[in-house]
């Protein structure tokens, strides 16, 4: 099967995850699951954590304030956003935004780890300490850092098809009101350059 195929297969899986607790929470809103989107070659993966409502409206990740400020950012350092590949860890929006639980963390991830071992990219960029630790500690189980110590540094990590880098980056909704971490956002972001 090819990559695309690949990736309608998990869509489907997770258009028929009726166990999740987020499963009537969308129908009942009409809401689509957020898969991502992007090149399914792309070198870079950018990981969030969990659907907002715009982006259950439409189906496409980072659509809404958040969106531009990463849209911003890949800008900045002459990435097109469709050469990445954008997704979250989340498929679905948990209610009211609230962050999403262990559970729904651990319900979704596995179709996280597909789309990874799928598409196999040299870098992962989380967003926000949810992708973060979940990314982490996917690749170090031990791993115990908050985001505030490291955000902005590239951690080689070992995955099944070989050394890859993790850069945690702020998630771009905590930079919409605080302009000194926007201002760190952007900074950490420069280091993108080094994988183009």
């Amino acid at each position: 099967m090819s990559k695309v195929d690949e990736l309608q297969k998990i869509e489907q899986d997770i258009l028929d995850l009726t166990q999740s607790p987020l499963y009537t929470h969308r129908t009942e809103n009409k809401y689509f699951p957020v898969i991502g989107e992007g090149s399914v070659d792309a070198r870079i993966m950018i990981i969030g954590e969990a659907p907002g409502k715009n982006e259950a409206l439409t189906g496409k990740p980072f659509c809404g304030a958040s969106g531009k400020i990463l849209d911003k950012l890949l800008a900045s350092i002459g990435l097109e956003r469709q050469s990445v590949y954008i997704t979250n860890i989340v498929k679905d929006r948990p209610p009211e935004n609230r962050d999403p639980t262990p559970e729904e963390i651990a319900l979704y991830t596995p179709f996280l780890d597909r789309q990874i071992d799928l598409m196999q990219p040299k870098v992962i960029v989380t967003l926000g300490r949810f992708s973060m630790t979940y990314i982490m500690q996917k690749f170090d189980p031990a791993w115990n850092e908050h985001i505030s110590g490291v955000h902005g540094q590239e951690i080689g990590v070992q995955a099944s098809y070989g050394e890859i880098t993790v850069l945690p980056l702020y998630h771009p909704a905590a930079t919409i009101y605080n302009q000194k971490l926007k201002e760190t956002f952007f900074e950490d972001g420069q280091k993108l350059k080094n994988y183009m």
